[in-house]
């Protein structure tokens, strides 16, 4: 049996997506699967630090609940993905529109209006899963017991504007502020997690004490200028980060002379959230990078009197289109749903992938999301020696077997 290092400085960062977090859970099953295949002992996991953002923090808060069972979580977190259906995550029942459906359709239009008017506040079906699926009472004693370093949840404040990292972690760890970001500290809530994957348009915003007061909270994507920021500021010296997108994304192909059609609003509410989940990651790896590349310049003895510290990265992002993959399972969201995307652009008998960023968020449907955790595991398998080195395990080349999705 092998003994790989103390994971106590060793962070994982999931960042958002909405559906696309399944991508996650894949990742996540093949370095349980790497984990036993290569000799570790069953237990606590690999990651002493856990942050996320959105559906990314959801996923990160059902690991730290967990965190002294990583392979059990890994597998219940794992049959839950596979097992979505959109009527779990989200419906329109402010108005009565549909039994079922998605509540963003309803905020779009006339609901909005209403539910901030009349404060009819959509129910929301995600916050019976999170009570199901993270049991959040157990962090504090986790990470007293030595189970768990931190964890943290970021999302951004629209009464001021600042993008905060909430965290829960041991009485040492001191809060941060930086310019337009700062850290609260507290023990995460259900509300934390409702307020960090709240998409912007299409989940209301949640209300958070913080600083004495209380305050509105959106989606942590918004202004998250250094999405590796709180798991760095809580002594994570090495980061394994999972994000739901390309790290480079090729532009669609034009044919030259013809004039193209005019955006359809699903096209361009596609684009904006791509804008909000994926741009800020690449910037920040890239200044991590960076700054690795400056500290090897320096002699050991001078950067010794330097706050800065080397951060070793790795890095999974998927490999294929999940645009062009979510067009593919538009037809399996319910019709309500399919009807209402229709009139915005998004149509199943005509699969693009310009408008299928859009459904690539909302489609919580487990033919996408199996598909999704499919390519993660697979993605992350392709990449076994550096995952083993990045670890400190032995690889003994023994098998691993494909997910049972």
């Amino acid at each position: 049996m092998t003994h790989s290092p103390a994971p106590a400085r060793t962070g994982l960062v999931l960042m958002g997506g909405g559906a696309r977090a399944a991508y996650q859970v894949g990742v996540l099953q093949a370095i349980a699967d790497l984990r036993l295949a290569c000799g570790e002992r069953r237990g606590p996991g690999p990651f002493g630090i856990l942050t996320g953002t959105s559906a990314g923090a959801i996923n990160a808060a059902a690991l730290a609940c967990g965190a002294d069972q990583f392979d059990r979580t890994v597998r219940r977190l794992a049959r839950v993905w596979t097992q979505f259906h959109a009527r779990q995550v989200y419906r329109a029942d402010s108005l009565s529109v549909m039994r079922s459906g998605a509540r963003w359709l309803t905020l779009l239009s006339l609901g909005w209006a209403l539910s901030r008017w009349s404060r009819m506040r959509p129910h929301s079906l995600l916050a019976q899963l999170l009570d199901q699926l993270v049991p959040l009472a157990r962090v504090p004693r986790l990470i007293r017991a030595g189970h768990l370093r931190a964890l943290a949840v970021t999302a951004s404040s629209y009464s001021s504007g600042q993008h905060v990292a909430f965290f829960d972690a041991g009485d040492a760890q001191e809060p941060w502020v930086r310019s337009l970001r700062k850290s609260a500290r507290g023990p995460i809530t259900r509300n934390h997690l409702l307020a960090s994957s709240a998409i912007p348009f299409m989940f209301p915003a949640a209300p958070l004490a913080i600083d004495g007061h209380t305050e509105y909270f959106g989606d942590g994507s918004m202004r998250q200028t250094a999405p590796l920021a709180p798991a760095i500021h809580l002594g994570a010296r090495r980061l394994l980060v999972v994000g739901t997108s390309r790290t480079y994304e090729p532009p669609r192909p034009c044919m030259a002379g013809t004039q193209q059609p005019y955006p359809a609003l699903a096209q361009v509410a596609g684009h904006t959230l791509s804008n909000i989940f994926l741009d800020a990651l690449s910037v920040d790896i890239e200044r991590a990078q960076r700054i690795n590349q400056t500290l090897a310049l320096i002699p050991p003895e001078a950067r010794s009197h330097s706050p800065l510290r080397p951060l070793e990265l790795l890095v999974f992002a998927p490999s294929r289109n999940l645009n062009e993959m979510a067009a593919r399972h538009v037809c399996d969201l319910p019709g309500t749903i399919r009807t209402l995307l229709s009139a915005l652009g998004v149509r199943a008998d005509r699969p693009d992938a310009g408008t299928g960023a859009l459904a690539s968020y909302l489609l919580f449907e487990r033919g996408y999301t199996r598909e999704l955790m499919a390519l993660g595991h697979g993605d992350a398998l392709a990449r076994r020696s550096e995952i083993c080195a990045f670890f400190g395990w032995q690889d003994h080349g023994n098998p691993v077997r494909a997910p049972r999705n």
